[in-house]
């Protein structure tokens, strides 16, 4: 009975390391590039320049924006607007 229970203990601490494996590699590869702006950058500015458009920082796109593109079919539709007719008032009376 002590076996199994080193044997499970020890299975799962196997399974906990390959889950923080995957977990630190992950984050590796989300924080991978560099800073932006740099620090060539922050000093040019604190000299008067101004920027922009910053260096690529090599990280690529943002895994968690949305592009929403006009003309692309939207899944709602949208609001036409434009100007109403008057209503027809009615005659003044004298």
């Amino acid at each position: 009975m002590a076996d199994d229970n080193d044997e499970a203990a020890r299975q799962r601490l196997a399974h906990e390391r390959e889950a923080t494996d995957r977990s630190r590699q992950q984050f590796h590869d989300l924080t991978r590039g560099r800073p932006t702006p740099t620090q060539e950058e922050n000093d040019l500015a604190a000299c008067g320049k101004t920027f922009h458009m910053h260096e690529d920082d090599g990280s690529g796109p943002d895994p968690h924006a949305r592009h929403m593109e006009a003309d692309k079919g939207a899944p709602y539709q949208t609001r036409h607007m434009g100007a109403r007719p008057a209503a027809p008032r009615p005659p003044r009376e004298q």
